[in-house]
């Protein structure tokens, strides 16, 4: 263990390199670069808003901060995981001239989508000061809400990455996935449809919705979910012990097939 954190602090310089790489390539040839992070979750809610809200008959003051709260969120372990999964092969040219520690590839698309993620939660403090949403002592719920998400985006975006170096069809099968843990994360209507429906098991299973519904809690001045908050825990510390041990077991194997 003591060789491995050496090993990390050896090449911390790298890793920043890479983040900052990965940001620059984000939005490179954009006019608007990293405003785009502000202005694109924005956009979207407004659409969303428009199409759920007003012609779905929402009446809720407040809707416009409950998508975006939700959809910042899951685009962000929609965009780490997915440049995780792609990490590995991306950087073959890297991985065949020098030896760099491979976990930082996925650990640098997990952290520059993290920055991004952070940054654009302005856009969310604006809207719900907008809106007149008073903050409360709960608002530091979102700490941990955001810790959480971090671990669970990089566990997943380790495992995916193993797989993706073997089996390449896994990027559109997890563009599928995703879109089923988007309806299952309540982000554009209410849970209580789902949860009054008899399907509401759907959601409890989901770690992500969890998160997203802790996080909103804390917004909006309502206590932690326990229950959900300790079963995203238990998901996250598995997914990242289980990312881990696979990625080291199969790493010296990726010169093979990349």
């Amino acid at each position: 263990m003591k060789e491995r954190i050496r090993n990390f602090c050896r090449y911390r310089f790298l890793l920043g390199e890479l983040v900052k790489k990965g940001i620059k390539l984000k939005y490179r040839r954009s006019y608007l670069g990293i405003l785009w992070s502000l202005l694109e979750p924005l956009l979207t809610t407004c659409v969303l808003t428009i199409v759920f809200g007003t012609l779905f008959g929402n009446n809720d003051p407040t809707f416009p901060v409950y998508i975006l709260s939700g959809r910042l969120l899951y685009s962000f372990f929609s965009q780490s995981t997915t440049g995780a999964l792609k990490s590995i092969r991306a950087n073959a040219s890297m991985i065949k001239k020098v030896y760099v520690p491979k976990y930082l590839y996925p650990l640098s698309s997990v952290l520059f989508n993290y920055i991004i993620f952070l940054i654009s939660l302005i856009v969310l403090a604006a809207l719900a000061a907008v809106y007149r949403i008073v903050p409360t002592l709960y608002l530091l719920n979102t700490i941990p809400c955001l810790l959480l998400l971090l671990l669970m985006s990089y566990g997943v975006g380790m495992i995916l990455a193993t797989i993706g170096v073997f089996f390449r069809d896994m990027e559109y099968l997890w563009s599928v996935i995703l879109m089923l843990v988007m309806y299952t994360c309540a982000i554009f209507y209410p849970p209580e449809r789902l949860l009054n429906s008899g399907f509401g098991w759907i959601l409890k299973l989901n770690p992500l919705y969890g998160v997203i519904a802790n996080f909103r809690n804390a917004i909006f001045g309502e206590p932690m979910h326990m229950k959900m908050f300790l079963y995203a825990a238990v998901f996250s510390l598995i997914s990242l012990l289980a990312g881990l041990w696979v990625f080291y077991k199969k790493q010296d194997e990726f010169i093979l097939q990349i």
